[in-house]
C-alpha cells in the first residue's frame, strides 16, 4: 500500500463508503476535497467536509495508517494544526492535533480492483509501466498531456538556467560558458564538467582560443585525468604544455575521481568530450551573441564548428587506438546540443529581455527541430508513439524520467486516466 494511491482515490472521489462513517461513529460528507498539495504540509488544503449538522473547512491529512502522524512528527508541527479530517487505510492509533484535540478519523475503502491494478501497473517490468493498457488511452487526451509534458520540461531547464545566471553574478556569457561544458558531460560528468570549467577562467581559455593544442592542455590538465605522462609523445607534450601554463597562471585541477566511466560508450567517454569541449572553445568568441539573435534552428546548426585534433580522431582516450577515425560530434550531437543546451538557453535570454515569446508550447526552435533517438525516447515505440518534432521527444524523455521511471503514475494523467476506466468498466 501506497500513500500515493490513497490520495488518487480521494481527490478522484473513488471511495466506497456512503455514507462515511468516521471511527466515532458520526456520519460525515466530504463536500470538497480541496487541492492536493504536493509540498510540505497537509495533503490537501481547504477542503470542506460535513461532520454531523457541522460544516467544517481546514486541511485533510492522510496516511496509512493513523499511528504514521507521530511517526512523521505532525505533532510538533503547527502546519498541521488545521487539519479537520485524518483519512487513513488503517486506524491503529488515536491522533491528536498539536493543541492536543482529538482528529476526526475515517478509514476509508476503495474499489480492491482498482488496488489491484495499480499495483501490477506499479509492479510492471516494461519500459512504460503503463503500456499494457495504452488502448484505454484516448488520443486527444494524450496529446494534451504530452504538450504539457513538453512545456514542463522547457520550464524546468528554464528555472536551471536563471538558478546558473545567479551564481554567475547574472553574466550571461559566462552561464552560457558553464551550461555549455555541463552539456558536454552528457548527464553523468555534467556535474564534473561544470567543475571543469569552473576550475579555468573564462578569459584565460578566450587568451589562448586560438591554439587548440593549448585549450587541451589546459582542459586536460585542469581536469586531473593526465596521469601518465609516459603513454604516447601527445599525452607527454600535453603533459608538459600544462606545467607550463598552470605554474603561469597559477592553477590548481579538480579531484579526477569525480569523472565516471563505468559502462559507456567510446563516442561518450569523458576524454573525447574534453578534447571536443576544447575545439568548440576556440570557436566560443562571440558565439553567445551570434545565437541569441538567431530566430531558425538550422541557423544556429550552422554556427556550431566541433572539430577535434588528429590526436582524438584516432582515440577515445589516452593510448587507445580505435581502426576508424573518429570525431564523435556529428549532425545528430550538434542537433542534441542545440535541443538540450542552446536552445533553452535563447529562451530564457528572450523571454528575460521580453522579445515576443507568447507561449513555451509554440517555442519554434524546438518544434522546428528534427527529433531526438535516445533510450528515453525509442521506449515509448512500445506506447506506439513516434514523435515529429524536437518538443515531442523532449516531452516524451521528461515523461519517462520524471514520471515513469520514478514510478509516478498516479501523478501521470495517463496513469490517472487508466485508473478511471478501469474503474468504470
Amino acid at each position: 500500500m501506497k500513500e500515493e494511491f490513497l490520495h488518487f482515490i480521494f481527490k478522484k472521489r473513488l471511495w466506497l463508503d456512503y455514507p462515511i462513517v468516521l471511527s466515532d461513529g458520526r456520519y460525515a460528507e466530504v463536500l470538497d476535497v480541496g487541492s492536493h498539495n504536493h509540498d510540505s504540509g497537509p495533503d490537501f488544503f481547504n477542503a470542506k467536509v460535513k461532520i454531523g449538522d457541522e460544516v467544517w473547512v481546514g486541511n485533510v491529512e492522510i496516511h496509512i495508517n493513523s499511528s504514521d502522524w507521530y511517526k512523521h512528527g505532525h505533532q510538533n508541527d503547527k502546519a498541521y494544526g488545521n487539519v479537520i479530517l485524518h483519512v487513513v487505510f488503517n486506524n491503529d492509533k488515536t491522533v491528536f492535533l498539536p493543541s492536543g484535540e482529538e482528529i476526526p478519523v475515517w478509514e476509508m475503502n476503495f474499489p480492491h480492483v482498482l488496488f489491484n491494478k495499480f499495483e501490477e501497473i506499479y509492479a510492471s517490468d516494461n519500459e512504460i509501466p503503463c503500456s499494457d493498457y495504452r488502448d484505454l488511452i484516448q488520443k486527444e487526451m494524450f496529446n494534451i498531456w504530452i504538450e504539457k509534458m513538453g512545456v514542463e520540461r522547457l520550464q524546468n531547464k528554464s528555472e536551471f538556467i536563471t538558478a546558473l545566471l545567479e551564481k554567475s553574478s547574472n553574466d550571461w556569457e559566462h552561464a552560457f560558458y558553464i551550461s555549455l561544458a555541463r552539456s558536454f558531460g552528457v548527464g553523468i560528468n555534467a556535474d564534473a564538467f561544470e567543475m571543469l570549467a569552473l576550475s579555468i577562467p573564462l578569459k584565460l581559455l578566450r587568451k589562448y582560443s586560438s591554439n587548440l593544442f593549448q585549450l587541451e592542455a589546459l582542459l586536460f590538465g585542469q581536469s586531473g585525468l593526465i596521469f601518465d605522462a609516459k603513454l604516447d609523445d601527445y599525452v607527454m607534450s600535453l603533459s608538459a604544455e600544462y606545467e607550463f601554463l598552470r605554474k603561469k597562471h597559477g592553477l590548481n585541477p579538480i579531484n579526477p575521481l569525480i569523472w565516471k566511466f563505468s559502462k559507456m560508450r567510446p563516442a561518450n567517454q569523458p576524454y573525447l568530450k574534453i578534447a571536443q569541449f576544447a575545439s568548440l572553445m576556440m570557436s566560443f568568441e562571440g558565439l553567445f551573441s551570434k545565437v541569441v539573435v538567431k530566430t531558425d534552428a538550422n541557423d544556429i546548426k550552422s554556427i556550431i564548428k566541433i572539430n577535434v585534433s588528429e590526436y582524438w580522431k584516432r582515440h577515445y582516450r589516452f593510448g587507445k587506438i580505435v581502426e576508424k577515425t573518429m570525431n564523435g560530434f556529428g549532425a545528430e550531437a550538434v542537433n542534441t546540443l542545440v535541443i538540450n543546451t542552446i536552445a533553452p538557453f535563447i529562451f530564457v535570454y528572450q523571454k528575460h529581455n521580453s522579445q515576443n515569446i507568447d507561449s513555451l508550447g509554440e517555442y519554434s526552435f524546438l518544434s522546428n527541430l528534427k527529433p531526438e533517438n535516445n533510450r528515453e525516447v525509442r521506449a515509448w515505440r512500445l506506447f506506439g508513439v513516434k514523435p515529429q518534432n524536437a518538443f515531442e521527444s523532449q516531452a516524451l524523455y521528461y515523461l519517462k524520467k520524471e514520471y515513469c521511471n520514478k514510478k509516478e503514475c498516479l501523478r501521470c494523467n495517463l496513469g490517472q486516466s487508466i485508473m478511471q476506466q478501469i474503474n468504470n468498466l
